[in-house]
């Protein structure tokens, strides 16, 4: 098969942890006898340097040709405030390069080998931690209108408008249903119904389509209780679908069940022959430890699994990638800083590889 990809390294570490990624996709493509056609270009501030622009033009169009994106972060928090807030690198390339893209599946384990680097008493993790949550990417508080500020100082104010169509909430449930159905057949769907219109509309629409997938156990669940729970008993979600600022929140807390914000995966998908499937890890640039080879490449290199699956549908050779990284993490021998060991982000690659 032919893999085409545009790769955005984009700033900071992402420059370590995408060449890391790419090495290991570029093992198992060979073991596999696909085709690996990857195209480089600038994005962030390592485009704004060279370009004048986070996302130029000639970075749209690799982008528009590939069949997904794999991106490294963008944004260096003290560059970034030089900048008007249109203009930063984040929102410049980020949002545009989602555009069109609705579900967002972040996906969090934490592997028996390093239960003790979860913040949470062993009883409340010893049957294991593997959750995907699935967050609806383009409504809600983010883009809703009207939105901003206005009026003299001193009396400004502030509106932000949360808004959801029944479509919008069908197709991102939609996603949530059957991705429980290739799992363990549990979905828990969130919101907060008790008080917001687009909850209750969330809720309805959840309960309506339940009734289509007898096989999946649905819990509803209010966004409060949900990250409350996320912290008591974690081993029992299978599945959890949301909205978008909710789906912020909570998957971010959820990375840190598993130790380290460094190890999950995410996904960006939208209509299939839609815009370009957009994979990246979760964490940001991390400027503080760029260039030092100490970057933990494992959620870039998961990341690369979920692109094979969802995007190439090549799922043996996502599975080869996960099962590869797992032994490595289990191993212990070989983690990088934030999980308590002393490797760099090369000799994760390297494990990694030798492991497949």
């Amino acid at each position: 098969m032919k893999i085409d990809i545009a790769v955005l390294p984009g700033d900071g570490i992402g420059a370590e942890v995408v060449a890391a990624a790419m090495a290991v996709l570029e093992k198992v493509a060979s073991m596999s006898g696909h085709q690996l056609n990857p195209v480089y270009a600038d994005v962030g501030w390592a485009a704004i340097d060279k370009h004048g622009t986070a996302l130029p033009e000639a970075t749209r169009e690799i982008c528009r040709k590939s069949r997904a994106i794999l991106f490294g972060a963008v944004g260096l928090p003290d560059r970034d405030k030089t900048l008007p807030q249109a203009q930063r690198p984040e929102r410049v390339a980020l949002l545009e390069l989602r555009k069109g893209l609705f579900a967002n599946l972040r996906h969090v384990v934490l592997p028996p080998g390093l239960a003790n680097r979860c913040p949470l008493k062993t009883e409340l993790i010893s049957a294991g931690i593997d959750i995907m949550i699935i967050r609806e990417l383009t409504g809600g508080l983010y883009y809703g209108k009207p939105q901003g500020i206005s009026g003299p100082p001193g009396t400004r104010v502030a509106v932000d408008t949360m808004a959801y169509s029944e479509a919008e909430i069908e197709r991102i449930l939609k996603i949530g249903f059957e991705t429980a159905l290739k799992r363990r057949r549990r979905l828990t769907s969130v919101d907060k119904a008790n008080i917001l219109a687009t909850s209750q509309l969330w809720r309805e629409t959840a309960i309506r389509m339940a009734k289509d997938y007898p096989d999946v156990t649905v819990e509803h669940m209010y966004v409060d209780n949900a990250s409350m729970q996320l912290l008591r008993r974690p081993t029992e979600f299978d599945v959890i679908v949301t909205e978008n600022t909710f789906g912020d929140i909570l998957s971010d807390e959820a990375s840190m069940l598993c130790g380290s914000i460094g190890l999950v995966p995410s996904a960006c998908l939208g209509i299939p022959g839609g815009a370009v499937p957009f994979y990246e890890p979760i964490h940001g640039s991390a400027p503080d430890i760029a260039g030092q080879n100490k970057a933990n490449p494992i959620g870039t290199i998961l990341t690369v699994a979920m692109m094979l699956r969802y995007t190439f549908g090549l799922e043996p050779d996502a599975k080869m990638i996960e099962k590869a990284a797992f032994e490595v993490l289990n191993g212990g021998k070989t983690l990088t800083g934030d999980l308590g060991g002393t490797a760099g982000c090369t000799q994760v690659a390297d494990a990694v590889m030798a492991a497949l």
